[in-house]
């Protein structure tokens, strides 16, 4: 081991013992306080739950410093965050902290890494500078591809849900039910085929519940979910109830679009099979298949034409 990576070692070793200590002492800080209030008033026991969220707490208030670094200075950039948050279905306040808090991190630990565990060092020119700017973009950006991939995940399950709930309530509509106690029992029913979707709908209720317009509760269940076919049906309900037509055919002919939106988008996935499975056959199963094939033969006429040419001279 030479006298650099000796000292890179200890450098990394220093940093995160220091980094372990501050955290511990924000986590920490008062603990032992609150112990002994606990015990003088008598309450031994630990509530698990409680417990769960005094970390949370802890560990969010520990990340803050952390956020500052990754954190956008522009307020629409900030709310287009909260955003992408609210579409992946994370609601949670202290979720951005956390999510700013890795980015940073992130792109810190991985050039940190490449720099003590590879070789990178010994690479010539502006070599190891690129390396090390594509490892911290790389960590920069991987926390925004992970949202991407949950919100396109949630969305999906909504958009191939929502034609089935739109069934229910329409069956409660034409039951004679009005349409804030059809939502309701959606909610409840289509738990089954979508949790997502359930709890979406839920809120709907509870926003009608609670007071709020239905033009409001509709407009916030579009914002929250962030589906163009579920801002189609807003507007469709909201149109309904402008003009007076029937709420039951607005929403048998809006399910009937929809359930062919998404067949349609269906044979448009099943479509791409072929061209996504061209690249596989060729780099993996053709090479093998022609090592099984042809292996036998050449194993035969090296055996019999090597010795052959070899009498011949």
């Amino acid at each position: 081991m030479t006298i650099d990576i000796f000292l890179a070692l200890l450098a990394l070793f220093v940093a995160v013992a220091a980094l372990v200590y501050g955290l511990s002492l924000l986590a920490f800080r008062g603990a032992a306080v609150r112990g002994r209030l606990r015990g003088v008033a008598g309450d031994t026991e630990t509530n698990p739950e409680t417990t769960g969220r005094e970390w949370q707490a802890r560990f969010v208030e520990a990340a803050k410093p952390v956020a500052k670094f990754a954190t956008p200075t522009s307020d629409l950039e900030i709310s287009n965050v909260r955003a992408k948050f609210m579409h992946a279905g994370i609601r949670s306040e202290s979720a951005p902290i956390l999510y700013f808090a890795l980015k940073a991190v992130l792109a810190i630990a991985l050039p940190a890494l490449l720099l003590l565990l590879t070789n990178v060092r010994a690479a010539q020119g502006y070599q190891p500078l690129l390396f090390l700017l594509l490892a911290g973009s790389f960590g920069y950006y991987l926390p925004n591809v992970v949202l991407t991939r949950l919100t396109l995940m949630r969305q999906r399950e909504l958009f191939e849900s929502f034609p089935d709930a739109l069934d229910l309530v329409i069956v409660c509509v034409e039951a004679g039910i009005s349409l804030d106690a059809s939502i309701a029992r959606a909610a409840s029913e289509i738990g089954l085929r979508s949790t997502k979707l359930a709890e979406e709908l839920s809120l709907v209720g509870l926003e009608l519940r609670v007071g709020a317009s239905r033009e409001r509760a509709l407009r916030n269940l579009a914002t929250r979910t962030g589906v163009d076919e579920i801002a189609s049906f807003v507007a469709m309900m909201l149109q309904a109830d402008r003009f007076g037509t029937s709420v039951a055919d607005s929403l048998r002919i809006h399910a009937d679009t929809l359930r062919v939106r998404r067949r349609q988008r269906a044979e448009e996935q099943a479509a791409k099979i072929p061209l996504k499975m061209l690249f596989p056959l060729i780099f993996c199963i053709f090479p093998s298949l022609l090592l099984v094939l042809m292996g036998p033969a050449l194993i035969q006429v090296y055996r019999i034409l090597i010795p052959a040419m070899g009498a011949g001279r």
